[in-house]
């Protein structure tokens, strides 16, 4: 079997993974990488033996060799690259948010329209074994009707200092949780009341947000995120969420808890579900995620874990959260 010729564009500490990734699938070859910085680009390309160098993105969808494309640049640089790969007739896999406004992912959706080609956003948590066996039991009927969800996903403020000059917490991280809202749901969103707060004032977003959503099929949807956890907490990310329905009720912790190191620095919770690398090789639910697509361009079958739309509602959910915010006020869908 021919291996499938991947190009990835961005090449940011996520972008890294994404070809380290890549290159533990036996069925992909990662041919070609793009950056806007030469000596970057230089430097990622002797580290992974990669050969085609790319400095514009229209360059890498001009390769004819290029079956596929990952992007994954800041969400600001989604639209204009997304749609030029899929006018250039290349599978494309972009990583979440799907883009920087609602608008802007509808023109991606639009120019969907004229390829046979697939097109998936990375939402990781969808492939997260926790989060989907939850999907399973709720689509079984074994906790009755949602009523109530609450998640929260919460950083130390290391990790997010550099991520807030870019991006809110509840476009960052709330958006990972109100998109399993609402595919556990199946519901639509009503009304959103947020209010957020910034504890540091010379970062451009704020770092402390709650949202709560009311859906259509009346079920609470509760997003928390806290990206100003001290310094020491032991965890990279503070993640958990409790489904409650007419029946029963699902909780999940996704801390790390299950894997903790005692050391004379103290405790820790080391990353070991996402994207660990063991034995050499990149595993995780990273993999998992990029794999499924993979899979879907060589058994020629669309995808169907997210779709486009799925993931457009992402945003327009969590950019009305952040009006809500900025205006003090309810917010009707």
């Amino acid at each position: 079997m021919e291996k499938i010729k991947v190009g990835v564009i961005g090449l940011g500490w996520f972008g890294e993974h994404h070809i380290d990734t890549f290159q533990s699938i036996p069925c992909v070859e990662v041919s070609a990488i793009c950056t806007r910085r030469p000596e970057h680009l230089k430097m990622i390309a002797q580290k992974y033996g990669v050969n085609k160098t790319y400095t514009d993105y229209k360059d890498i969808l001009s390769d004819k060799d290029i079956d596929m494309v990952s992007i994954v640049t800041h969400v600001k640089d989604h639209m204009e690259p997304a749609i030029a790969a899929i006018k250039a007739g290349k599978h494309v896999f972009l990583e979440k948010p799907m883009a920087d406004t609602t608008e802007e992912c509808d023109l991606i959706i639009e120019a969907l329209k004229d390829t046979e080609k697939f097109f998936m956003v990375g939402h990781i948590c969808r492939f997260d074994t926790a989060y989907a066996l939850a999907k399973q039991e709720i689509d079984a009927g074994n906790i009755g009707k949602i009523i109530s969800i609450h998640a929260k996903r919460n950083l130390a403020k290391w990790i997010t200092e550099s991520h807030l000059s870019k991006i809110s917490a509840l476009f960052g991280d709330g958006i990972h949780d109100y998109d399993l809202m609402l595919w556990y749901t199946g519901a639509k969103p009503k009304t959103v009341y947020a209010q957020t707060v910034n504890t540091r004032p010379g970062l451009k977003y704020d770092d402390v947000a709650w949202a709560l959503f009311r859906l259509d099929n009346g079920a609470f949807a509760v997003i928390e995120n806290i990206w100003s956890l001290p310094d020491n907490v032991p965890y990279a990310i503070d993640a958990k969420m409790e489904i409650v329905g007419t029946k029963g009720a699902i909780d999940i912790d996704n801390s790390g808890k299950n894997y903790t190191v005692l050391t004379k620095n103290g405790l820790s919770f080391p990353q070991s579900t996402y994207w660990p690398k063991v034995h050499d090789i990149r595993r995780g639910y990273l993999k998992e995620e990029l794999e499924y697509f993979v899979k879907c361009i060589i058994n020629n079958k669309k995808p169907e874990v997210i779709t486009p739309r799925e993931s457009r509602d992402a945003v327009h959910g969590m950019r009305m959260a952040e009006k809500s915010a900025m205006e003090n006020r309810v917010i009707e869908f």
